[in-house]
This record gives structure tokens, C-alpha cells and sequence, in this order.
């Protein structure tokens, strides 16, 4: 284990606002995450400055957030797992034995928290308790593992037919990586979900001990503009009223629905001739698997629909930056998202936020927030034809769809705005404004890159 030392105090420009009015001053805040802040950076950033000496811990390759002090710690040479089915919850008592004996170094050093906040789907939160067993544990449960009823088995069989139940081996596979979600369930003093459709998927003896409470996006900084123009590597400038259909994800994979993306663009193009496709994620595997018989997903889909499309519109522009991304959103005619029954992706909520028209399957994740043609559309899945049918609805009649494009900016606004999102964590961590101050100290934080899809 590696770790970056320093003197356990905050930053010299962060102390004046201990001072502000109606918040519990000075408390020492933990934040864990592997990839941090991720999830955390609104949270973070609010609650720096509004006068916590907030401290993050995160593996090597953490971005960190400015304002905010960084540990990170390295694992070397992990152990292989003694059987096939325990290698998350031994990769997790890897992470969660080097967060622990970093933080008896803090302990050591004479800093301690007196609330952790935690993405605990690593291990990293593991042993917290053992080292800090008064601090308030809040961790974050995005996603508990079921055989059926959520993303496995919901894509069919390659015949069509609907896919076989879970076997034996991967059913096994699936309970024991849930030992690590049970154990973080058990330890927490308080446990937060973004959704009430990923808080449903854990267990009821659970359900009690969990806030639905998205973390929120920026609705100030994803805002429609009418003079956005965005400018692609082909030369092509794009502008507001353009025919452009967007399609966002982290990675170019099945769980969120490329490959129905792609089997819906000829039609889309056939009925649009003027559409341009602009694809923004990279080729790697967030979840699922890669194809057997291609590099990656992009070409798998390209080699099996490209002779029925003219490529000429259709760009795909790898990940982007964020500016480029919310230009990308602010210049969508049609913006199409799928996911299966899994975790939400931010880019759907921020592509409401900026005014999209968002076509979207129609899968419980999703409908939690759109509600066809009140402040969206929705089709199956699965229905290629559908989709293409949206996207020309939205292509052809944008005057039509006005309302829905401001009824989706206004349930975002209302409803999973940075303010709410970081106020429902404060209370959580016992960190909490007072009422007349929890509108002015949302944090905005920038973000480098594409959101997680």
C-alpha cells in the first residue's frame, strides 16, 4: 500500500467558512470511493465548503476534486481467490484491508472522522468500524444481484426466444458476490439508493435502513442554450434545430442498448434521410462481456448493419470532454437512451436537464422518471421499429414535442437537482444546513468528462 502523508488539518482557504450559520462546524468527513469522488464529487464539494474538513481516500487512479485532500492507496499482488465464486469478496478484503490500515495510520496521526460516506461495492468501507467504531458509516447501495427479474436473463436467446433461467454456476456466482453487499448493509449506520427501483432489489429486512436519494446533477450547468454550436472532427458544425439524433454511454455495450441502437438506425435514416447519428462512448466493457467473434461492440454492430447505412451521417466521436457532451445534448433533436433493468445512468437525467426530447426504453429504471409523452417518450426495448418511429416523430414534428422538452428539464430541476441531492446527504451524515442556508451551498462541482452512463 502507497499513500500520500499530510498533516491532518483542511486547507488554509476552506477554514473561514466554519464560521457560516446553521451548520454543525467542524466535523471531520470521510469520503470512499475507488475512483474518487465518482458519485461523491457534488457532496464533497459542498461540504468543503461550507466548513467540514472532508478527506478522500481513493485507489491510484483517482481523479480527486479541487478544495478537497486526497489519499490514494495501491494494492500490489493480490491474492487469487480460493474459489471461483469468491473473487469479488476476496478483492474486497484486499481493498478493504489497505483503506483500513491507512486509516489506522490517520488514526495514529490523531485525525478522525466523525462521519464516512462510502461507495462500499469495492470492499473499501469493510473495515471502517474496526478502526473507527463511533464514526456514522453512510454508504451507498447501487445495485443488489438477482439470477431473474432484473439484468439477467432480460436479453433473449440469439433464436429470439426469451433467454433460459440463471444456471447453477452463475446463480452461485451472483449470491456470493451479494456476501459483500449484505456484510456493507449490516455495518452501515445509514444506507442511501438513487432510485426506489434500485432500492426495491435489496432485501426487505434492509428496505427499512435505506433513503432514496439521488445525488443529483447540475441543473444550472445543464441548461438548454440556443446558441450552442458543435463542431465535429468530420468539419460538420452542429446547432439547435439540426436533425441530430444523440446517443451517450460510457461504453458502446448491450446494457445500454447499443446494439439496439444500431439495429433501429437504418430505419431511422431510411424515414430521416437528412438525420445525422452522433454516438458519443468509448469501446470498452463497463458491464456484461465483450462479443465472442469482434474487438468491440462498435464494430460487432457495424459489421452486421453498415451495409444498410450511410456512414457519411454517422459520426462516432469515441468519450469527449464534458463541454463537447452537453453540447452534444444541447443540440439533439432526438436524444435515444436504453438500459436494462440496472442502474440508472446519469446522462439521462442530464439530457432531461438540458432540454432533451429523450426517446427511452421503457424498462423500470427509466419509467421511475419518464412518463411517455408527458415529459418524454418510451418504446420496448427490443422494438427496433418502435425507436425509429419515436426518433422520426421527434425529427419530424420538434414543435410538437416542446412541452415535453420543458416538462423534462422541470422534473429534473424539481425533482434530482445538485440542492436536493447534497442536502438529503448532509442529513445523513449529520452535517446538515439549516433550512434557510441548504439553498445557497449546493455545490456545483466541474466535471472533466463524460458522465457515467
Amino acid at each position: 500500500m502507497i499513500m500520500r502523508r499530510s498533516r491532518p488539518v483542511p486547507p488554509a482557504h476552506l477554514l473561514p467558512a466554519r464560521a457560516q450559520k446553521g451548520y454543525r462546524r467542524g466535523m471531520n468527513i470521510l469520503i470512499l470511493h475507488p475512483n474518487f469522488p465518482g458519485q461523491f464529487r457534488h457532496v464533497a464539494a459542498h461540504l468543503a465548503k461550507t466548513g467540514h474538513d472532508v478527506l478522500g481516500v481513493g485507489a491510484k487512479h483517482s481523479p480527486g476534486l479541487p478544495g478537497v485532500r486526497l489519499i490514494r492507496y495501491e494494492i500490489r499482488n493480490p491474492p487469487k481467490a480460493a474459489h471461483r465464486y469468491l473473487g469479488t469478496v476476496t478483492n474486497a478484503a484486499v481493498r478493504g484491508e489497505a483503506v483500513g490500515k491507512l486509516l489506522l495510520e490517520l488514526k495514529k496521526q490523531g485525525w478522525t472522522p466523525d462521519a464516512v460516506l462510502a461507495h462500499p461495492g469495492w470492499g473499501e468501507a469493510l473495515y471502517v468500524k474496526d478502526v473507527f467504531p463511533d464514526a456514522r458509516l453512510v454508504s451507498l447501495f447501487e445495485f443488489y444481484y438477482h439470477a431473474q427479474g432484473a439484468d439477467v436473463g432480460f436479453e433473449p436467446g440469439p433464436d429470439g426466444k426469451p433467454a433460459q433461467p440463471a444456471d447453477f454456476d452463475l446463480a452461485a456466482r451472483l449470491t456470493s458476490r451479494n456476501m459483500l453487499h449484505l456484510m456493507n448493509l449490516e455495518r452501515c449506520d445509514a444506507a442511501v439508493s438513487p432510485t426506489h427501483w434500485q432500492k426495491s432489489l435489496h432485501p426487505a429486512a434492509y428496505l427499512d435502513k435505506i433513503l432514496v436519494a439521488h445525488e443529483g446533477v447540475d441543473t444550472d450547468l445543464l441548461t438548454p442554450d440556443a446558441q450552442t454550436r458543435l463542431k465535429l472532427s468530420t468539419g460538420l458544425e452542429l446547432a439547435p434545430g439540426d436533425p441530430v439524433v444523440s446517443f451517450v454511454a460510457r461504453n458502446l455495450e448491450p446494457y445500454r442498448g447499443f446494439h439496439v441502437f444500431m439495429r433501429a438506425l437504418p430505419e431511422i435514416q431510411r424515414r430521416n434521410p437528412q438525420a445525422i447519428a452522433v454516438i458519443a462512448g468509448g469501446d470498452g466493457v463497463s458491464y456484461g462481456a465483450k462479443p465472442r467473434d469482434a474487438k468491440n461492440w462498435r464494430e460487432k454492430l457495424l459489421a452486421e448493419v453498415g451495409p444498410r447505412l450511410d456512414l457519411s451521417r454517422v459520426v462516432f466521436t469515441g468519450r469527449i470532454p464534458y463541454a463537447a457532451y452537453r453540447a452534444l445534448l444541447r443540440v439533439s433533436a432526438a436524444h435515444v437512451y436504453l438500459t436494462y433493468p440496472f442502474v440508472l445512468s446519469w446522462s439521462m437525467l442530464e439530457a432531461m436537464s438540458c432540454g432533451c426530447l429523450v426517446a427511452a426504453s421503457a424498462t423500470p429504471p427509466v419509467l421511475e422518471m419518464l412518463e411517455h409523452e408527458k415529459n418524454g417518450l418510451t418504446f420496448n426495448f427490443f422494438d427496433t421499429d418502435a425507436l425509429a418511429a419515436r426518433v422520426t416523430d421527434a425529427l419530424t414534428r420538434p414543435g410538437d414535442y416542446a412541452a415535453l422538452r420543458a416538462a423534462a428539464r422541470k422534473t429534473v430541476v424539481d425533482g434530482y437537482g445538485v440542492a436536493r441531492g447534497v442536502t438529503a446527504y448532509a442529513a445523513l451524515l449529520n452535517a446538515s444546513p439549516s433550512v434557510e442556508a441548504e439553498s445557497r451551498h449546493a455545490a456545483s462541482a466541474p466535471q472533466a468528462d463524460m458522465p457515467q452512463a
